[in-house]
């Protein structure tokens, strides 16, 4: 989940070199951190708040499948 996380905030950015995911086990639930170029970070969040609450589905979707829970925290 991490790797697709991070390919689609590559694809969203303007700084690619900059996104990075990382994976942090917090009393069984798997807390996906995204860390993206401060001018990039409002790409990542989009108006209202949409491309995070599409980004969050995604992950939501793919940890369903492997029967576990998931939080994606965009991180500042």
């Amino acid at each position: 989940m991490a790797e697709l996380l991070e390919d689609l905030a590559r694809r969203l950015v303007d700084d690619p070199e900059a996104v990075r995911v990382e994976e942090v086990d917090d009393d069984g639930v798997l807390v996906l951190r995204l860390y993206v170029a401060e001018a990039d970070r409002g790409k990542v969040i989009g108006r209202q708040g949409r491309i995070a609450r599409a980004l969050r589905t995604i992950v939501r979707a793919g940890a369903a499948r492997e029967d576990r829970r998931v939080q994606l925290e965009i991180v500042d």
